[in-house]
């Protein structure tokens, strides 16, 4: 578990939960505490006091239970006291999560088909319970999200107490949406990898002298995608409903509340456009993977529509020489030309001339022109 305290002049952090509860809220700014998921069921009392202290409230059965739930989908609860919002992320896991032991990692990873980078794509969610000065965040184990903007925020601390760096989060509904957006950006990050892959299996599907056989692979690239596609419509989803949730709060009491409100407005606005790009792309990569499964399809048909008329053309040009020789071969007493001395070259010469004329229609028929690829 690691506990922030976070005000306009920097970050702190070093507290545990017992002294954070023993010393109550700071005077100035606000707590963010962040736990794992396991950690968060087995200290779940402890917890729930720590809030009653701070905020004079805990959380509600339900709301701990969807903390706590490791398949939960990404939506967005409230109550008059505080917001709940659960976020699927989109991260480059590299040991999924037990899920008869939320939180705790596998050990050994599922064998799963299709790219590398699908497979390497967590979509574990990551909880959030923003209170008016307390933000708790409940994470998979071992979370590179949380850790990686906790360094980021220890870092914009530090430089905006040297004069520069980025503004700090103002409020613990702030610091969700900005540890949000960076969960989306980290997907956003994947897609170079992502989008090389399945142009490399398109090539391989489009390819005039290659064999595509990867086809299990491909299959479950496609229900990856769905299920990134499902994901990040969950996304949207909840962020759609926290935007129409801040319409409804109470009315700034002052200019700078006013700022802060629209400022937070504008910046679930941006997380949210941030989760419609990545909703395109998954879908654009969708409809990349069809249309080039489609377009195999189609070159292999052309191909063997090719191939089936060049065989009939060839066909068509011996079955003249066939009936020759088959007459030819009765047997008769007499058949014309078969006892003269040039009869067989007659003949032979009959069937050369009527294969170089049908060879010649059927070429200016276009018939055996070969195929532009």
């Amino acid at each position: 578990m690691r506990i922030f305290h976070i005000q306009t002049s920097g970050v702190t952090e070093g507290l545990s939960l017992p002294e954070l509860t023993a010393q109550g809220l700071p005077t100035q700014g606000y707590v963010w505490i962040a736990c794992a998921r396991r950690e968060f069921e087995v200290t779940q009392a402890e917890v729930q006091a720590a809030l009653q202290t701070l905020c004079g409230v805990q959380l509600l059965d339900l709301h701990i239970s969807d903390l706590i739930n490791n398949q939960l989908p990404s939506h967005y609860d409230y109550t008059s006291q505080y917001d709940l919002l659960v976020f699927r992320r989109l991260a480059a896991g590299n040991r999924p999560t037990d899920l008869e032991q939320p939180g705790q990692p596998l050990n050994v990873a599922p064998k799963r088909g299709g790219p590398p980078i699908l497979r390497r794509i967590d979509t574990s969610p990551v909880g959030f319970a923003v209170f008016d000065r307390v933000l708790l965040t409940v994470h998979p184990t071992d979370c590179a999200v949380r850790d990686a903007y906790a360094a980021k925020l220890l870092q914009a601390a530090s430089n905006e107490s040297h004069g520069a760096g980025a503004r700090l989060p103002t409020s613990p509904a702030d610091l969700m949406l900005r540890i949000v957006n960076h969960m989306v950006d980290g997907y956003l990050a994947l897609r170079k990898e992502l989008t090389q892959q399945l142009d490399h299996w398109q090539n391989e599907l489009l390819s005039p002298r290659g064999r595509f056989t990867n086809w299990g692979s491909l299959l479950d690239a496609r229900m990856a995608l769905h299920q990134l596609d499902d994901v990040c419509e969950e996304q949207r989803s909840s962020v759609q409903d926290w935007i129409e949730a801040i319409k409804t709060w109470p009315e700034p009491n002052s200019p700078t509340e006013a700022r802060e409100r629209e400022l937070l407005q504008v910046r679930s606005r941006d997380v949210l456009e941030h989760i419609e790009r990545v909703v395109h792309h998954v879908r654009r990569l969708e409809q990349s993977v069809e249309t080039a499964v489609q377009m195999h399809f189609s070159v292999q048909g052309s191909r063997t529509n090719d191939i089936m008329r060049t065989l009939t053309v060839l066909t068509a040009i011996f079955l003249p020489l066939n009936l020759i020789a088959g007459i030819f071969g009765m047997n008769f007493d007499f058949i014309p030309l078969l006892h003269q001395q040039g009869g067989f070259w007659w003949a032979l010469t009959s069937m050369l001339f009527i294969a170089v004329v049908l060879a010649v229609f059927f070429w200016r028929k276009r018939y055996l022109a070969r195929s532009v690829r």
